[in-house]
């Protein structure tokens, strides 16, 4: 029996850090040619896939407003860093015949298609993988909120969380303490509670009022995102 999707549309929500792999910053050609692979092996499942791609290996507004710039401006430099993710993406999806759109939250006709919501869900149903890209538009907002914002509007049965180097949500940072414990499910209140640094609290609020189950996983592990697409119990599944 061929294989299938346990879902029928995800949002794939990926940190701008996965990109660069181990170089720390910009994008690394060899890890975005992995994870295009990854995403092309999970598209062959029947799944409609959305893609959020954050931008901190690039800029990151909260740094440079810590360096004294207007956070409305920093917000806005992070927004267009995610807009080069998401182009740099769709070319090396499209290098693997994967139809791709980005659209931007930002109007930038020239380079991409202005967010529509509709327009979104017509070309999940068609096949093509989107890229949603700038953030909701607005500064003060993370890429988190984001997925979770976008997750709902298209009406996606789950956001995948893919992270650079951990396998999932851990009561201490796995790097630095020895003793953290590694949860495999966890409720969305719990991880508030514990202030568990998985996403922002705002994204957090949202997924639980919304009731959009979060999937955290490793995206350097080959074939993760068919793995986490196919339903298997990977990383850590946080519910309301």
């Amino acid at each position: 029996m061929a294989e299938s999707s346990t879902f029928k549309r995800i949002v794939l929500k990926l940190s701008g850090e996965a990109l660069a792999g181990d170089d720390g910053f910009g994008i690394n050609p060899a890890v975005i040619k992995n994870i295009a692979n990854q995403v092309s092996e999970a598209k062959e499942l029947g799944v409609e896939i959305a893609v959020i791609v954050g931008g901190g290996n690039i800029w990151r507004g909260k740094t440079g407003s810590d360096l004294g710039m207007d956070r409305g401006t920093a917000d806005y430099m992070g927004m267009l860093a995610t807009v080069m993710n998401s182009l740099a993406l769709q070319d090396s999806l499209e290098q693997l015949d994967c139809e791709t759109r980005v659209l931007t939250s930002i109007e930038m006709k020239q380079v991409a298609e202005p967010y529509i919501r509709r327009r979104a869900i017509r070309h999940l149903e068609k096949g093509r993988i989107v890229i949603f890209a700038a953030g909701i538009g607005n500064p003060y907002f993370s890429t988190d909120t984001t997925a979770a914002l976008r997750a709902a509007e298209i009406e996606a049965d789950v956001i995948l969380m893919g992270k650079n180097n951990v396998d999932g949500v851990y009561s201490a940072d796995p790097k630095l303490d020895n003793t953290a414990l590694k949860y495999d499910n966890l409720t969305y209140m719990d991880m508030l509670k514990e202030n568990l640094q998985v996403m922002d609290a705002t994204a957090a609020s949202f997924c639980m009022d919304n009731d959009i189950p979060l999937v955290v996983f490793s995206i350097t592990e080959q074939g993760n995102i068919k793995r986490a697409v196919s339903g298997e119990s990977i990383g850590t599944t946080i519910n309301k």
